[in-house]
């Protein structure tokens, strides 16, 4: 089986990782912007606001997010939207993409436990789904979800009774290696076609994602295991695969050159590439982190700014972190 299918099964076949609702902060495997501040939803939300009222996106348009765990971002988005316009809420549509049954499950019952029945939630099972006018995409962390092939020296790995072997590259991905100046490391399979059933089902599009990675290829395997906030590279002698398999998430670091070359092929422009850090600052984080402050205890306001220093500290995930805004 090549790795490509076997990380697939791994995450979304069946019993797969992503196949249930996973807990994610303290009590989970790993910790996102999203678990770590209400107010990275909100900044995003205010960038997304900001574009209405220059014209650049339609109130009357969808707002959705990919990926959306419980549901946490895009509410926290909606939260702050209704804060800037209440109106906004009763002409914008919300939507998710989500496959998974059990996952919907507690999106739907987290949603209602935000708003009650004052909001409705399209789930699609895929962005192919999705057929708007224009439409605000958002998602975090999905593009180190994506299925890769594993290059080394011409090789790609094949996994056999959960032991990897190497057998030779077939030449449309030596090919493309080549291109990119690839010699060892992950290639993503599926950005093209995500990025172009986005393009075919939206007419005007806004997707910002945000992700951990650089946009060059490191020529270095970063491919890794998260077991309880626990980090083991796919190659460490104490990892059993057939331990790990489906059990533990599994993921990379993106390559952004190979996202933006995808959606750029499928007719979006890029926007903005930048550091998570500088995106949320010019989002205006820190304004609505000096509005909360206004608003309420000196305590609180200290325990919010401390979550947010961890949203951009360079340290931390403020540069690790990379949004990259693509627009249709």
């Amino acid at each position: 089986m090549q790795f490509s299918d076997y990380m697939n099964a791994w995450l979304y076949g069946e019993e797969g990782y992503y196949k249930n609702f996973k807990a994610i902060g303290k009590s989970g495997d790993f910790y996102t912007a999203v678990s770590t501040s209400r107010f990275f939803g909100a900044s995003i939300a205010n960038y997304f606001y900001t574009l209405l009222k220059e014209g650049k996106a339609d109130r009357n348009g969808w707002l959705i997010e990919i990926g959306a765990h419980q549901g946490y971002l895009i509410c926290d988005m909606i939260q702050w939207l209704y804060t800037c316009d209440p109106t906004l809420v009763q002409t914008l549509k919300f939507g998710i993409v989500e496959r998974q049954p059990e996952v919907r499950k507690a999106q739907l019952a987290y949603i209602e436990e935000r708003f009650g029945t004052d909001i409705q939630i399209t789930h699609f099972n895929d962005i192919a789904e999705v057929e708007a006018a224009y439409a605000f995409v958002v998602a975090n962390e999905i593009f180190d979800a994506f299925p890769c092939e594993l290059l080394k020296n011409y090789k790609i790995a094949l996994v056999k009774e959960d032991q990897i072997e190497w057998v030779e590259a077939p030449e449309e991905m030596l090919n493309w290696a080549k291109k990119h100046h690839l010699k060892q490391g992950e290639i993503a399979i599926g950005y093209e076609a995500f990025a172009k059933e986005m393009a075919e089902g939206i007419e005007r599009c806004d997707f910002v994602s945000f992700d951990y990675g650089e946009k060059y290829v490191r020529n270095d395997f970063s491919i890794r295991v998260y077991r309880a906030h626990e980090t083991f590279p796919l190659f460490d002698e104490a990892l059993v695969l057939s331990e790990s398999y489906k059990k533990d998430d599994i993921t990379y670091d993106v390559n952004f050159g190979h996202v933006s070359e995808a959606f750029t092929a499928a007719g979006f422009e890029e926007v903005a590439y930048e550091t998570q850090a500088r995106a949320l600052i010019r989002f205006g984080i820190i304004d609505i982190l000096e509005s909360f402050a206004k608003q309420t205890t000196q305590a609180r306001y200290m325990s919010e700014a401390d979550k947010i220093k961890t949203l951009i500290s360079p340290t931390m995930m403020g540069d690790r972190f990379k949004l990259i805004h693509f627009r249709k």
